[in-house]
């Protein structure tokens, strides 16, 4: 069952899809059938697996790195005090700004390449891994603390020992919307400007109306999207073993 009811799903917005295309009689350079997307893959497989393996770069260097900054800063904010009252307000400023107004900055300052659209990916997310990171090691048993301190425990080894652990699960909610969202960076930075990726093929196949090529790399960068997920997902379910699906400990 676990494998028949991902393809039930698909099966079922396949069928939906179809559904609205009939119903409305809308023309394939609006929305195209699912059989015109599928003879698209056909067609330009190979230039759709060379683009989509630059985008996954993109996306999974962005996840590492993102996440790597992401956790060093909610260490850093939860353990000093003095730097949590200077980088706090420039963690809230850094998201007034919309992540998708500094992709011409980015594209300016790093180039066409691989770089700016590491960046943007890294941007969207840092935030979400900071903010849950931190939220978990702020939100510390409070008895365990104390017991800490009466077993004269010092501030590194608490962090370590009982901190770091009780805001595991905290995290891996972090890790698992950052996942999510991690797709929108890279694209975004392929559409103010690049020369290979998904979101280029997509521009490409816009300007040229090719709506049935655009939909099938939209297709591959969803299914990438899901597998990406679906792979963290399992191996936070495997890191964090003792946490149950409604979020409590496991005995």
């Amino acid at each position: 069952m676990r494998l028949l009811r991902p393809l039930i799903v698909f099966l079922g917005l396949i069928l939906a899809w179809q559904i609205v295309v009939t119903a409305t009689g809308a023309p394939h350079y609006i929305l195209p059938a699912p059989a015109r997307v599928a003879a698209a893959l056909a067609a330009h497989w190979s230039a759709l697996i060379g683009h989509a393996a630059v985008t996954a770069t993109e996306i999974l260097l962005g996840l590492i790195l993102g996440a790597i900054l992401g956790c060093t800063t909610a260490l850093v904010v939860a353990s000093a005090r003095p730097a949590r009252r200077w980088l706090l307000p420039v963690l809230v400023v850094s998201q007034a700004i919309p992540v998708f107004a500094l992709a011409p900055v980015l594209v300016l300052w790093l180039g066409y390449g691989l770089a700016s659209k590491v960046a943007m990916a890294t941007l969207i997310i840092y935030f979400p891994v900071t903010a849950a990171f931190f939220d978990g090691l702020r939100r510390t048993e409070p008895g365990w603390l104390d017991l800490a301190r009466t077993m004269n425990g010092t501030t590194l080894r608490t962090l370590w020992r009982i901190r770091i652990p009780a805001a595991l699960p905290a995290l891996s909610s972090g890790l698992r919307v950052a996942t999510a969202v991690a797709p929108i960076g890279a694209i975004v930075g392929e559409w103010v400007g690049s020369s290979a990726g998904l979101g280029y093929l997509m521009l490409q196949a816009n300007a040229r109306m090719q709506v049935d090529l655009m939909f099938a790399a939209l297709f591959v960068l969803a299914l990438f999207a899901v597998g990406l997920y679906s792979a963290v997902d399992a191996a936070l379910r495997r890191a964090l073993p003792w946490q149950a699906e409604d979020g409590r400990v496991r005995n």
